[in-house]
């Protein structure tokens, strides 16, 4: 029979279910018809008895989705949180979790909820339930009945051992900062956000390696568009990581603007990335810009996004370039190889020359009209 969850209630998985192995973990929820997408995320923290994870993998999501000892799999994003059943489900065998591991905590997140101004209102009838992955036998089930409103994260629950047993617990604890909550309250600093002093230490060797062109950008960045220089920052710091911090190369974004994509302009989305794709131009391009260019059924080159224009600068770009019936990728390719390397048509079995690399961020919503035209293009 099923166990009825409330609220902060516990039972013990070990004598409900004492020849239990493997533990199956389902995640529900519905989101609200309102005309928006979500993407609704299930997030898993592996806790030693320090409250933190041991290690990366024992954080385990849709970008890692097994964790380091093998005992726990995630089966995957669900982007919309539609239809019957468990949205997402976790696999635990029992057996195999490291015995340094003594909770496991399930939460829900929404992705860039900020940016698109969602919450846990908006989301309907969640649940977790537990079931014996073996016979397929529920165990327990939690209805999440809080009335959260600005919410964007919720831990729906938690296993942990307690005596050598595994028990489970209740939690449904909201919050507002998205996964950012759980990733700074699970992960130990030490091994995954640089305390404040190696940070410093680690933003002034980049400074160190700047030239003085960038160093003046970054005034200008930090007095007329504080929002793009706290992006250019993270940048900095992931560049750092990979050798790059002093790479040259044009930066590119080609958008396009066939009709489906109208959700994405309007919702503000294809702004919010332009603007993340600035901040990268603003340290590959010494001029601070990125190069846009359009497609839809004609491929067109608006001019450069930078600092002095980037406000609002989608929406300037779709009053002269409405959106258009149809999907022609190999325009844009054509248009793009043309206008960075001349010629290319007659060197089209050579390597193009150039004294820097062109990095082109191609963001599109379905398949290309033109596939043969493209992929001559591409070869």
């Amino acid at each position: 029979m099923e166990i009825e969850l409330t609220k902060g209630s516990r039972f013990n998985l070990s004598k409900e279910a004492p020849d239990l192995k493997k533990v199956a973990i389902g995640l529900g929820w519905q989101v609200s018809k309102n005309g928006q997408s979500y993407d609704v995320d299930a997030s898993v923290f592996m806790l030693s008895a320090s409250g933190k994870v041991p290690n990366d993998n024992y954080f385990v999501f849709y970008n890692n989705l097994q964790s380091f000892d093998g005992a726990l799999k995630h089966t995957g994003d669900n982007r919309t949180g539609e239809g019957n059943g468990d949205d997402e489900t976790i696999y635990v065998d029992l057996a195999k979790v490291n015995p340094v591991i003594q909770e496991i905590v399930f939460v829900v997140t929404i992705h860039e909820a900020q940016e698109t101004e969602q919450n846990f209102s908006q989301i309907k009838n969640p649940y977790i339930k537990i079931y014996n992955y073996e016979n397929k036998r529920s165990i327990a089930r939690y209805n999440l009945k809080e009335a959260f409103s600005q919410e964007t994260a919720v831990e729906f629950g938690r296993l942990y051992k307690k005596e050598d047993e595994w028990r489970f617990q209740a939690v449904g604890e909201g919050y507002n900062t998205g996964l950012k909550t759980f990733v700074d309250k699970f992960i130990n600093n030490s091994r995954h956000e640089e305390d404040a002093s190696a940070r410093e230490k680690k933003l002034e060797n980049i400074q160190d390696n700047k030239p003085q062109i960038a160093i003046s950008l970054d005034k200008k960045l930090e007095e007329k568009a504080p929002h793009i220089f706290n992006l250019v920052k993270k940048a900095d710091i992931s560049l750092q990581k990979v050798n790059l911090t002093n790479h040259k190369a044009k930066v590119a974004l080609c958008l396009d603007i066939s009709g489906s994509m109208s959700w994405l302009y309007s919702s503000g989305k294809i702004q919010i990335f332009a603007e993340k794709i600035l901040a990268l131009g603003c340290r590959f391009d010494d001029n601070a810009s990125i190069d846009i260019f359009l497609f839809g059924a004609d491929a067109h080159h608006v001019g450069e996004m930078n600092i002095d224009n980037f406000k609002d600068f989608i929406q300037n770009v779709l009053q002269k370039y409405p959106l258009e019936g149809g999907t022609y990728y190999g325009k844009a390719m054509k248009m793009i190889k043309e206008y960075y390397f001349k010629g290319w048509q007659k060197m089209i079995n050579k390597h193009f020359a150039s004294n820097q690399p062109v990095y082109v961020m191609f963001v599109t919503d379905g398949a290309t009209h033109d596939q043969l035209e493209t992929e001559k293009i591409l070869k």
